[in-house]
């Protein structure tokens, strides 16, 4: 997790706060904060940022957190090069693990139907920055190539050329096996 989202948007949480229930948190970020969030992560803007997270203790300083993050940000089109606003909705399973704990190389158990496992995140300390982590799981949920809606490739963009000078390297191409 970078230093820099820590700096930017910070919501420390005390493990000590999590005994045998779990707890809940919601967490926004501020205009402010959302303005440095969207110039770190290259965005013309990002007009809300929000994150509700249910957290409870696995065993041995593990924490698991269900996370709900909802978010709106402007982005750029990469067909008209237009901003557009869109929503983004996403819910994720996290695993805070003590950084000690953390072995570089070692297999993730996952959901047998899924194949997928929660997102590890290391910690060190007595607190994890839900704030720094809702900022990595925004940036880990934008489209790197975002289209506005209703947007679309001019016709034939992408086609093979079928006449003039590509027409003849064409006869040179060899037959895919």
């Amino acid at each position: 997790m970078s230093d820099e989202m820590s700096e930017i948007f910070s919501r420390r949480m005390k493990l000590g706060g999590v005994a045998t229930a779990p707890v809940s948190r919601a967490i926004a970020a501020t205009p402010a904060e959302c303005a440095a969030l969207a110039a770190l992560f290259g965005l013309p803007g990002i007009a809300a940022l929000e994150g509700e997270f249910l957290v409870s203790h696995e065993r041995g300083g593990v924490l698991l957190a269900d996370l709900k993050l909802s978010a709106r940000v402007t982005q750029v089109c990469v067909v008209t090069l237009e901003p557009f606003d869109t929503k983004i909705s996403e819910m994720t399973k996290l695993r805070f693990v003590p950084s000690a704990k953390v072995r570089e190389g070692e297999p993730l158990v996952l959901d047998a139907e899924t194949l997928e496992g929660p997102d590890e995140i290391p910690y060190a300390g007595e607190a994890i920055d839900l704030g720094a982590v809702l900022a990595e799981q925004l940036a880990l949920a934008l489209d790197p190539y975002p289209r506005k809606p209703g947007a679309k490739l001019p016709e034939g963009f992408g086609e093979e050329e079928t006449s003039g000078l590509m027409a003849a390297l064409l006869a040179f191409k060899k037959p895919e096996v």
